[in-house]
């Protein structure tokens, strides 16, 4: 079992991304502190791998777990969703306890 899934969307959408950064590998997912709940997830790209962090490889892509996030994001779902609202990455988190009236940060 992978540190997270990445469902075949997200692999679609990683890919065209680093089409546009030849110099990246792959992207790093964590988390930061934000928004009235505590935690808000982060996404950067990758040119060098850490070897302190998880690397994930699904359906041709890497995503590189940062070592820190790594007990809040264990068993997270990464997706790609497109709406006539939203568009972005959406992660399902069996950690999350809460989330804020927003939505835009999370605690455990």
């Amino acid at each position: 079992m992978s540190v997270i899934e990445i469902t075949d969307k997200a692999a679609e959408r990683i890919k065209a991304l680093l089409e546009n950064r030849p110099e990246a590998i792959g992207l790093k997912l964590g988390t930061d502190t934000k928004g009235c709940s505590g935690l808000g997830y982060k996404i950067d790209y990758v040119t060098e791998a850490d070897p302190a962090d998880e690397k994930v490889e699904a359906n041709g892509v890497a995503v590189f777990v940062d070592r820190k996030s790594l007990l809040y994001l264990l068993g997270t779902r990464m997706d790609w969703e497109e709406s006539r609202f939203s568009t972005g990455f959406t992660f399902t988190n069996p950690n999350e306890k809460g989330r804020c009236g927003c939505g835009e940060s999370f605690h455990i």
